[in-house]
């Protein structure tokens, strides 16, 4: 079956980690591993959650064409390495990427047939009361993250699903039913209709 390319994005604190990480294996994920130059939190590991940079080495990736896309985030820059996703769709897989609404929306320019899913909490003040409880930033970070949260509500429209992370497993199995569908429509099934056709030369 095709590849497929699925963009999950939304405010830091919406939970998009945790329902990446939880998305049924039955599908054929494949989690892409956004580069960037913010500093590890606790218990992340180089390579498996991201692949940490100076910002010299991410401007050498970026003059080098080597990000499919690439933004500032509070502070910080972001980044999708080009060649992992083209060989992860090539091969059939579903590539995952978990990034922020204008790298999407620049994925979404190089691959017209991308899913973009944009993850929400219920409110703001969920959203606030998540960030504070992780305990990972300081006051001014959290501040400076609730009105980035604002600032990409106006985008959501430009978006194929929005889902409500009120409730996580929910939140995964929309997410899970929206790729189950996508893969589903006759667009995305060439392969399969051209075999059904080929087929006719067994009778």
């Amino acid at each position: 079956m095709q590849g497929l390319l699925v963009i999950i994005s939304g405010p830091s604190g919406s939970g998009k980690g945790t329902v990446v990480k939880r998305l049924s294996p039955e599908n054929g994920y494949a989690l892409s591993i956004s580069v960037t130059t913010r500093a590890p939190r606790e218990g992340e590991v180089h390579g498996r959650d991201y692949f940490f940079a100076t910002e010299d080495e991410f401007k050498n990736l970026r003059a080098e064409n080597a990000l499919l896309e690439h933004a500032a985030y509070v502070g910080n820059f972001y980044g999708t390495p080009r060649k992992y996703v083209e060989e992860q769709i090539e091969n059939g897989k579903i590539v995952v990427l978990e990034i922020d609404v204008h790298g999407a929306l620049q994925v979404k320019e190089k691959f017209p047939a991308a899913v973009l899913i944009f993850l929400i909490p219920p409110s703001l003040p969920e959203l606030s009361a998540r960030l504070n409880n992780r305990g990972t930033e300081d006051a001014v970070t959290i501040e400076a993250r609730l009105k980035r949260a604002l600032e990409e509500v106006p985008l959501i429209n430009r978006y194929n699903y929005l889902v409500v992370n009120d409730d996580i497993p929910d939140a995964v199995h929309k997410i899970d039913s929206i790729v189950t569908a996508e893969r589903l429509k006759p667009a995305r099934s060439a392969k399969i209709i051209q075999e059904f056709i080929d087929s006719q030369k067994e009778f």
